[in-house]
């Protein structure tokens, strides 16, 4: 080995200096665990925090509703007298943003008559609009707020001519239509046969005047929750009889869900119901051999059911706001197999959100004995009418009113 070898192979020993420090790599990676473990933790209390709500809202806050399980038939299909078209298009509205939820409409004469969502009674002549008087008290205008103002819902004319008025909160009232005088024939809230009269919703009455019909829609929810009825799909609805001579008050039938607009038939022995949860019409036996008896006049609508009104052609008119489409899809029919999920919906939102998951649709169809539909007017989207609660034929037309929309619709039927 030559001296440059040597050299080559030669190791120096350095002195070795202990310090507290870590070398530089172990220091890159000391810092980058640590930054990344805040991350996670602030990442993780930050999510805690937003869920944190959520959680309570979920588990531990009460679901103002109690669903019950129910099933329905699948929605017939849209066509042949269910077809969908545009004919409610061609309506006009009248005394549009003066009158507001204008529900259900008479007429004595040309004159028309109606309801209003700030508790008044209107008379309509013209192009004018007249105060005939209020039931409630105000102020009005909120939902919170009925219950004081009064909302009148279904009306009809009397034999003597004055108006029987069905109001949610307020009870059944005859109001005279010249001096507007009022009359309470039923009391509302109080309790018959065990059950309050919480919500009052339509009204029918014999040609002599002696008996009142009426339905309750619930007599655990009121008017302003009607939305938790529907959700509910509590069976405690009932028709009650009012006779105007013994002032007797007794119910005819019970463990109804949603009933909600009435009609007499022509021989008055019988009423029929609709029954808006279940999208059906029931016929009630009201008198004769068969009182207290029921059966269903028309099963599966394609669409909720709200009041029910004669037409001139011996058939009867029913105004549905909301539809099963077939094809497609309804979000009341999905929901009620499946409890749960309402309860959530009604812990995480409003009345108002929730009101949006349902589709606008607006339908009018004329139904004859045996639960035959004969024609259908249509409005997909609601656009020209929406909301719409009852069809009142007068003198050729169709009024239409409304139980939320700023206006009542008028068809002429020449135009479809």
């Amino acid at each position: 080995m030559n001296e440059g070898e040597g050299l080559r192979f030669r190791r120096l020993h350095r002195p070795r200096v202990i310090t507290d420090e870590l070398p530089e790599d172990r220091r890159k990676g000391s810092g980058s665990t640590y930054s990344g473990k805040v991350f996670q933790v602030t990442l993780l209390s930050l999510g805690g925090f937003l869920l944190l709500p959520l959680f309570v809202v979920v588990v531990i806050l009460e679901s103002p509703v109690q669903p019950e399980v129910f099933s329905m038939k699948e929605p017939p299909l849209m066509k042949g007298c269910w077809e969908s078209n545009l004919k409610l298009r061609k309506a006009q509205r009248l005394f549009e943003d003066q009158v507001l939820g204008p529900e259900s409409i008479v007429n004595i004469g040309d004159v028309l008559f109606s309801g209003t969502a700030d508790g008044k009674i209107v008379k309509l002549v013209g192009r004018r609009i007249h105060t005939v008087t209020r039931l409630g008290k105000p102020p009005c205008g909120s939902r919170d707020e009925e219950l004081n103002c009064g909302r009148p819902l279904g009306i009809r004319v009397g034999p003597n001519g004055t108006l029987i008025i069905a109001d949610a909160y307020l009870g059944v009232y005859e109001v005279n239509p010249t001096t507007g005088e009022t009359t309470r024939l039923v009391a509302g809230g109080q309790v018959v046969a065990g059950r309050k009269l919480s919500f009052i919703n339509d009204v029918a009455v014999t040609q002599d005047g002696k008996k009142v019909y009426f339905t309750v829609s619930s007599s655990r929810w009121q008017r302003k929750d009607y939305l938790n009825l529907i959700m509910e799909a509590t069976a405690d609805g009932r028709v009650l009889e009012y006779d105007t001579v013994t002032r007797e008050l007794s119910v005819i039938m019970e463990n109804l869900r949603f009933p909600n607009g009435i009609q007499l038939l022509p021989d008055e022995e019988s009423v029929l119901v609709a029954e808006t949860t279940m999208a059906r019409i029931r016929r009630v036996h009201v008198a004769g051999l068969n009182k207290g008896g029921m059966e269903t006049f028309m099963d599966n609508l394609p669409g909720f059911p709200d009041n029910i009104r004669p037409s001139s052609t011996g058939g009867y008119w029913v105004a549905m706001s909301a539809v099963r489409p077939n094809p497609g899809f309804s979000m009341l029919d999905f929901l009620s197999q499946r409890p749960w999920i309402k309860k959530l919906l009604f812990k995480l939102f409003s009345h108002e959100v929730l009101n949006k998951f349902v589709t606008r649709y607006s339908l009018v169809a004329e139904l004859h004995d045996g639960g035959v539909c004969t024609r259908s007017f249509h409005d997909p989207s609601g656009l020209v009418l929406a909301y719409i609660s009852e069809v009142h034929e007068h003198d050729g037309s169709l009024y239409l009113g409304s139980f939320h929309s700023p206006y009542i619709g008028k068809l002429d039927l020449n135009d479809v």
